[in-house]
Order: structure tokens, then sequence, then C-alpha cells
């Protein structure tokens, strides 16, 4: 039987794998654009991902009733326009900052849903880095308005698939919310990949599909549920504030994206912004 401390050491180690996991499979994914796009990306993300979440979940024995289905297919269309506004971001401006970026989605859902007024400076400390973010259309270093869009548009998408998946009412695992709203994803995404990229498609792509597949949702869920299982929810919280940091160094070293101070102040706004909202979260959660 594991001591407390290594419990929460092992929990520790998951959450830093799973968040370089995905922003390798981020970056991984980003090298594959000038092959099939982010079109033809995300449907292979999401067709493999879908695959494996459902081979190992079996969700079709978990299904809700008919009548209250509309949750689980909002909930999937969320997960699926947030994986492929964010790719179509990233083709256009830097991971971290697209991930930053993309924070504001659930730093929204989490700040919106307190009424202390102290929360108000980690509201502060989001629109401050947002605001860093936007485009400079003068500078050197001026962001693509496009890309900041579409990252934000990929944040809403994220508030969407956090609101609609405490919805679903599914039975079951974690995993078969999520195997059945990827599921909804690929529907309509594969066959828009396979319309927009199909004839670049070739057998030599396939074993980089699933390698991202596995490496940005199969493998990263599943070491966050073994921390979730060994350390407070708070705790995890927290750690995965640090996600922006880790994708702006996976971009760096994979890719080779340089970011100006500036950029990196803003993510570090973002990076405070979300640990704060997660320590009043916890708070408001122990009073209630």
């Amino acid at each position: 039987m594991q001591s407390p401390s290594k419990e929460f050491l092992l929990a520790v180690i998951c959450v830093l794998l799973a968040m370089m996991t995905i922003q390798s499979g981020a970056s991984i994914a980003k090298q594959l654009f000038p092959i099939v796009g982010p079109e033809g990306t995300t449907a292979l993300r999401l067709g493999f991902s879908a695959l494996i979440l459902c081979l190992v979940f079996r969700p079709w024995k978990h299904l809700p009733a008919k009548g209250s289905r509309l949750p689980i297919i909002v909930y999937g269309l969320s997960l699926g326009g947030m994986n492929i506004l964010f790719y179509y971001a990233i083709e256009r401006i830097p991971l971290g900052i697209a991930v930053a970026l993309e924070f504001t989605g659930p730093l929204a859902v989490a700040l919106l849903s307190s009424r202390r007024k102290r929360d108000l400076f980690w509201v502060a400390c989001a629109i401050t880095g947002i605001l860093l973010l936007l485009p400079d259309m003068s500078g050197q270093d001026s962001l693509d308005p496009v890309g900041v869009i579409l990252a934000l548009g990929a944040g809403a998408c994220w508030a969407g698939y956090i609101l609609f998946g405490k919805k679903t009412g599914v039975q079951g695992s974690g995993g078969v919310t999520v195997a059945l709203g990827m599921t909804v994803a690929a529907i309509v995404l594969v066959p828009y990949g396979g319309i927009m990229q199909g004839a670049a498609f070739t057998w030599e792509i396939i074993p980089l599909g699933i390698g991202i597949a596995i490496l940005s949702s199969a493998l990263p869920y599943t070491l966050e549920m073994v921390a979730l299982r060994n350390m407070p929810s708070q705790g995890f919280s927290i750690m995965m504030s640090l996600e922006p940091a880790v994708a702006s160094l996976a971009g760096l070293i994979i890719l080779g994206e340089l970011l100006t101070l500036w950029q990196w102040l803003a993510i570090l706004l973002v990076i405070i912004a979300s640990v704060g909202s997660s320590f009043s979260n916890s708070k408001k959660q122990a009073l209630d």
C-alpha cells in the first residue's frame, strides 16, 4: 500500500505527463498541417480517439434515454468545435498563446459562477493577459487577428464542453461521457476532414494520426484519471493552470516558436487568474 506522500507524488507526475503529452500531441499535429491541413488532422485525431475510447469504455452500454440525448450531442459538438478551432488557431499563432487564449473558456465558467468581490482581481488578471495578447497591427511581432479570434472561439467551445458535460446524465465513469462526446464529434468532423483533405490522406500518415490521438486524448485522459484519484481537485486544477506555460515550452522546443517578453507576461497573468479562480472555487465549495 502506497503512503499518502507517494500517492500525491504519483498524481503530480501524472498531471505533468498529461500536460506534456497533450502539448506534444498538438506540436506534432501542427507539423501535419502542410500535408493534411487542420481539417484532416482534426479528423485523424477525433476518429482514432473515438475508436480507442469506445473500445476501452464501451459507451453503448450506458446511453442516456432517448428524450435526454440533446446535452450529449451539444457536448460532443462543443468538443469537436474546440478541437478544430484550436487547430485552425495554431496554424496562425504560436501554440502557447493559443492555449492561453483558449483558457478564457474555463476561466469564464469558473469566474462567472462566483459572486465574490475578490474574484474581480482574477478577472482583471485574465483580461489584462488577453489584452496583452491582442494583435498590435503596427508591431513587427503582431499576432494574426484571425488566429486570436479562432483561439477565443475554441475557448467558448471549451466552456460549452464543461457546462454540457455536467448535464449529459450519462451513468458510469467520466470516460463513458468523453467516449460518447468524442463519437459525436467524430461523426461530424471526420467526414468534413475527408471532404476537405481526402486526397491528401495516405497510409503513411495513419501512424501519425494514431500517435496524435493517443498523445492528445487517450493517454492524457488516463493520466488525469489516475491523478484525480490521488490528489484533491483543487490541487489538480491549480496544476492544470500551468498548461499555457507547458504549451509555450513545447512550442519552443518542438516547433521553435519564440515568444516576446510581453507575450510571456500575458501567459503568466492568465495562469495567475486560473490559479486564483481554482483557490476561490475550492473555498466556495467548502462553504456551500
